[in-house]
């Protein structure tokens, strides 16, 4: 598949570290590793809105998801300094992981994750708790109405917010696009809607379209450069370019830059 190419306003082309799989007026999506510093040269996004791979042995094309618990904290420092290092001083850093997980070793990801990301130089505000409402998919319960050694699951994930240098944001259009209503309800640090079918859109952990919307609308200005260094099948990038900011999508793997650049033609109606 070519290059989708329209208006060259995102001043970023294909180099010798990421191959541009797509280019509309307001979003470009690279084939690339966020792993390599090189990827971009300096300050350059307002917000960052991803969710990196989780560990827990689904089977990507390009990456390994079953590392040791120490191995996975090395990636995840090296990706979250890379993005901090591609930030501008007012970024805001919105982070989609897993609570805990008990697959190879009981771990809590969100409490290590948190960590790791202050350390590399990010700064706490807050957690958002999504409540997918997924408990049907539980399979285990350990020792079956005994306290001998009972499994407790909460079917929730966490959405970190991060930042910078600095929470309040002086600069930008100072264009926000969020509703009352919106605004009251995302506040609210418990938010509550369905995952994605990985089967209706072809990628083993696509986002929801709601979640990187009101990543997006409550935390970011319109015009906006937003990033996404895991972008699988596309979702920040389409509602980015659905929301008025502008974005560019990292994704390592061939057959989802495919993906990705498919669902962004159909959806944003290109052709």
């Amino acid at each position: 598949m070519s290059v989708v190419q329209r208006e060259n306003l995102i001043p970023f082309q294909s180099d010798a570290h990421k191959k541009l799989w797509f280019h509309d007026k307001n979003i470009a999506l690279f084939q690339a590793d966020c792993l390599n510093r090189e990827t971009f040269e300096g300050e350059l996004f307002d917000l960052i809105v991803t969710s990196p791979p989780y560990n827990v042995g689904i089977a990507y094309h390009s990456n390994n998801d079953e590392l040791n618990y120490e191995s996975y904290l090395a990636f995840s420092r090296q990706w979250l300094r890379n993005c901090y290092h591609w930030s501008l001083p007012e970024a805001r850093l919105l982070l989609n992981v897993p609570l805990d997980k008990n697959k190879g070793g009981h771990h809590s990801v969100g409490a290590d994750i948190t960590t790791l990301a202050q350390q590399v130089g990010w700064r706490y505000h807050s957690t958002i708790v999504w409540n997918e409402g997924n408990i049907s998919r539980r399979t285990a319960w350990g020792s079956w109405l005994s306290a001998s050694a009972p499994h407790v699951i909460a079917p929730v994930e966490l959405i970190l917010v991060l930042y910078k240098d600095s929470w309040k944001k002086l600069r930008g259009s100072k264009i926000s696009d969020i509703s009352k209503d919106e605004f009251m309800t995302w506040t609210n640090g418990i938010w509550t809607f369905n995952g994605e079918s990985k089967k209706r859109i072809g990628h083993p952990a696509p986002f929801p379209r709601e979640l990187p919307r009101r990543c997006i609308k409550l935390f970011s200005y319109v015009d906006d450069l937003v990033l996404d260094p895991f972008c699988g099948s596309g979702t920040t990038l389409l509602e980015a370019q659905l929301n008025q900011r502008r974005a560019i999508g990292l994704e390592l793997d061939e057959a989802y830059c495919k993906l990705a650049a498919q669902r962004l033609v159909e959806a944003i109606g290109l052709f």
